[in-house]
């Protein structure tokens, strides 16, 4: 396990925000911004994203019970997401989508006629993109390790992904160079300054210390745009939600007390029904390209 300083400030004078075994949620002294400390080494950060992150058996502290079982939501999720992208790019182009996993959102652009490129670590992920929904330009690793090519993307996205890398500056700004001029970058992450974060305090479900390395809200967002050298022109919650099932939101709603997890069971039995759920703890953010690489 490593201590690690503050993303933006480098320095470590942290306030404790609350302690959960191991792990410490903490919000920098000097800006603000909530991080894990301390952290699993860092060849685990790559590694723990294999098979078990998929079909975790801990998936309320870890990972998902089971990802492919749920494709048909992240399909229609995808679809009402991708809307976003639509006032400011109006006709298909190249799409490039980060932390890809199964490929549901370049499987819902593809339709829309957009050229599809995928990056992902996980090998089983890749493999489903490609053997059974036929997605050709796939690459395993991330932006830090795969060559792609500059200036070349309309769009470029990050569905649940800044959240998880030790150093998110590095990998926007490599996103900034594999950007058309006129490209935006899309992304979403969870807001800790949120209402229901705020209420639920420790049991938020955001809250799952190996994977989730940084906690970010509106400003220490826009901060870390900035510094990639990104300006916002949108955040927003709307379309920040899910079409769940029964059993994802029973697994769920587990995280804030066994016994909710007990009396939820029913609505196992309602299989074909999945709701849309938006508790507006997630931010949906497009922006595009500043003048000037900062410092912000």
């Amino acid at each position: 396990m490593r201590e690690v300083p503050c993303l933006f400030c480098d320095v470590h004078e942290e306030r404790l925000r609350f302690r959960d075994g191991a792990y410490r949620v903490v919000e920098c002294a000097r800006c603000g911004h909530v991080y894990v400390n301390p952290r699993l080494p860092a060849e685990r950060l790559h590694a723990m994203y294999q098979d078990e992150y998929w079909a975790s058996d801990r998936a309320r502290e870890f990972g998902y019970a089971q990802y492919l079982s749920e494709a048909d939501n992240y399909r229609r999720t995808y679809r009402m997401r991708s809307e976003v992208i639509t006032p400011y790019k109006g006709r298909p182009g190249r799409v490039l989508d980060v932390g890809c996993a199964a490929g549901f959102f370049l499987q819902v652009m593809a339709e829309k006629g957009w050229r599809t490129t995928g990056l992902e670590i996980a090998v089983p992920m890749l493999a489903h993109a490609t053997s059974v929904l036929g997605l050709t330009d796939m690459h395993r690793g991330d932006l830090l390790s795969v060559d792609l090519p500059a200036g070349q993307f309309d769009v470029v996205t990050l569905w649940d992904v800044v959240e998880h890398l030790e150093d998110p500056v590095q990998h926007l700004r490599v996103v900034r160079r594999l950007l058309a001029d006129d490209g935006i970058l899309v992304l979403e992450t969870q807001d800790v300054s949120s209402r229901f974060a705020r209420l639920l305090g420790r049991r938020w479900q955001h809250y799952k210390h190996e994977e989730h390395l940084h906690h970010f809200h509106p400003e220490s967002l826009r901060r870390l745009l900035a510094r990639a050298g990104f300006e916002i022109l949108e955040n927003t919650p709307r379309r920040g939600g899910k079409y769940v099932s029964m059993a994802f939101l029973v697994e769920r709603v587990g995280r804030l007390h066994p016994l909710l997890s007990l009396l939820a069971l029913p609505l196992r039995l309602l299989k074909g029904f999945c709701p849309y759920i938006n508790l507006r703890d997630e931010m949906v953010v497009v922006a595009r390209k500043a003048s000037v690489v900062g410092a912000a």
